[in-house]
């Protein structure tokens, strides 16, 4: 069944991807992305002739996850024009790289902003209809970081995904007595054919970092970089992880898997969330509230 699906941070990498895989599998896709008629103008152009091309129903949105209007306004938009909405792909976020001290407080904070705060605005406004509906699907692009391997260098980001992660695992109790399911997609450290490392922010406190880049941490960026490359298998494909959204989103209603790692470097995450998982079961189960970890069936 076609269903009406809204990505989050879709103007390129894991969001692109997913937009497309999920356009060619029949369902119509908007794919979000900030400053559609500035600088994503070419983007939104792409987009349009890719749909016309491989006769898809990608269409684009603008979207703004750092807004606290613009989640609003794309969601009335989307209702408006497709009449419904029935899931949420959380992909918008930005990698950040260098040494933790030398990132000043506001930019931990523009972190949170865009991988946690930016999903809780587009929740607060997509939720009332999913509500109503008494069906939907939340999918959130998280990182292998947050209970993997985590390398030096990349705290803030680690610590803004696992606050996503944390996030995402409250609502999916939340929001089970409302028939709305939760699925966590956990890609690895794919260090090819995505730009979240060509385009990580670095810090701003620059006196900090060289610091570091001058003393006994000179050799660590690029130990870390390489050792990351070095793990990844040489046919690690990031499209696997769009596919992957596709299947889940295919599947019949309350069969969705609750997790899903897809990690060729297979960093640890797994074999942690399995822990982690389980006794969040437990726990569930002996406060007296199973039910919470099935989405309802409505009526």
């Amino acid at each position: 069944m076609s269903q009406i699906i809204l990505v989050t941070g879709a103007s390129s990498g894991f969001g692109l991807m997913t937009a497309r895989e999920l356009a060619q599998a029949g369902h119509i896709v908007y794919a979000s992305m900030r400053e559609t008629q500035g600088r994503n103008a070419p983007r939104v152009a792409e987009i349009a002739q890719w749909s016309r091309d491989n006769k898809a129903d990608l269409r684009t949105v603008e979207l703004d996850v750092q807004s606290d209007t613009s989640p609003a306004a794309a969601v009335a938009h989307i209702l408006q024009d497709a009449g419904r909405l029935d899931v949420i792909v959380h992909n918008a976020g930005h990698m950040v790289f260098g040494p933790a001290e030398a990132f000043t407080p506001a930019q931990l904070m523009q972190q949170y902003d865009v991988n946690v705060l930016g999903t809780q605005r587009v929740n607060r406004a997509a939720l009332p209809h999913l509500r109503k509906q008494g069906k939907g699907l939340l999918v959130w692009v998280g990182s292998s970081s947050t209970r993997g391997g985590t390398p030096p260098f990349l705290a803030p980001y680690f610590a803004a995904k696992a606050a996503m992660d944390a996030l995402a695992v409250s609502y999916s109790t939340e929001l089970a007595r409302w028939g709305i399911e939760t699925t966590i997609m956990v890609p690895g450290a794919f260090t090819k054919g995505t730009n979240h490392f060509a385009h990580s922010g670095k810090p701003a406190d620059t006196a900090v970092a060289a610091e570091y880049e001058q003393g006994p941490y000179a050799d660590v960026p690029g130990k870390a970089l390489e050792g990351l490359k070095n793990l990844e298998p040489e046919d690690a494909d990031p499209a696997e992880v769009a596919r992957e959204i596709v299947r889940v989103v295919g599947l019949p209603f309350g069969r969705r898997p609750f997790r899903v790692h897809v990690d060729p470097s297979q960093d640890g995450a797994e074999v942690v969330n399995a822990v982690a998982d389980r006794m969040r079961r437990e726990m569930y189960l002996a406060i007296g509230l199973r039910d919470l970890l099935s989405p309802a069936v409505k009526g």
